[in-house]
């Protein structure tokens, strides 16, 4: 595969102990300790408020890391193509599904049929931006940041026009988490363009490698990149965060690997 080059312009985050992007520069940074605390996730308040009532971890936490990408980057939602990628997609709700069919009485609720589509949030985002534009839902595995940023990527350069990656993963309930510990919640967004603009933080040149994963030097954030899929994005956070230029390596394929070049553009505050 030959480099492929994108801009980014807009970042979000949500999970344990990180609000958001703007709130966790320092910690990223190595400026102040990271404490594991729970995900808080804000309501859905683009949402009209019955579907507000209905959604489950995803929808809010896409949303959450979605729209502050966008803000970010001085962007409009409801213009922008979006890559959804999730590992599991909603956890809780395939927890409530598969204990109803094992009891007595097997009958589904609509609302947790309806949300247990992998591309339920691209659903919701619909409604609440008003958009029109182009999305498309993936399911990767470990891989589910790097299958979204390659995609993204992809997309933006294909079409010309700016695209929003949104990558996120919740935690199942025992007995699934025995299989599948995901610990927290987490979600990171950005919003790439094919050529940069006034609001571009970075220059990102993208590549596939066989060489070994970068890890994070920090104990408790290389607990949670090894541990949660989405945030396999957190050594190139960190690098964003530190305003510094440099390459990481993250999950992709099976002995193939995806490397990452960062170079900051003037716009670099993060």
């Amino acid at each position: 595969m030959s480099d492929l080059r994108i801009y980014l312009d807009g970042i979000g985050l949500c999970g344990p102990g990180m609000n958001s992007w703007q709130s966790s520069v320092a910690e990223l940074a190595g400026a102040a300790p990271v404490i594991l605390t729970q995900t808080v996730l804000p309501a859905a308040q683009a949402l009209p408020p019955a579907e507000r009532r209905r959604v489950g971890v995803p929808i809010k936490l896409s949303m959450a890391v979605g729209f502050e990408a966008v803000r970010h980057a001085g962007a409009d939602a409801a213009n922008l193509a979006v890559v959804f990628s999730s590992t599991g997609g909603d956890c809780d709700n395939c927890h409530a599904i598969l204990e109803t069919l094992a009891s007595d009485d097997r009958q589904l609720s609509p609302t947790r049929f309806h949300n247990s589509v992998h591309n339920a949030p691209s659903g919701y985002w619909g409604i609440a931006t008003g958009s029109r534009a182009p999305s498309t839902s993936l399911c990767a595995l470990d891989a589910t940041f790097g299958a979204a940023l390659l995609e993204a990527a992809t997309q933006a350069l294909a079409s010309g026009e700016p695209c929003l990656l949104l990558a996120y993963d919740t935690a199942y309930p025992d007995p699934l988490y025995a299989l599948r510990p995901i610990p927290f919640p987490f979600g990171v967004a950005m919003l790439l363009r094919p050529q940069p603009s006034a609001a571009s933080l970075a220059c990102l040149d993208i590549s596939l490698t066989e060489e070994a994963l970068s890890i994070c030097a920090d104990p408790v954030l290389e607990s949670l990149r090894s541990s949660v899929p989405a945030a396999r994005s957190l050594p190139l956070l960190q690098l964003l965060a530190r305003g510094e230029n440099g390459r990481v390596v993250i999950d992709y394929l099976e002995h193939l690997d995806m490397a990452i070049k960062l170079t900051l553009l003037p716009r670099s505050a993060p």
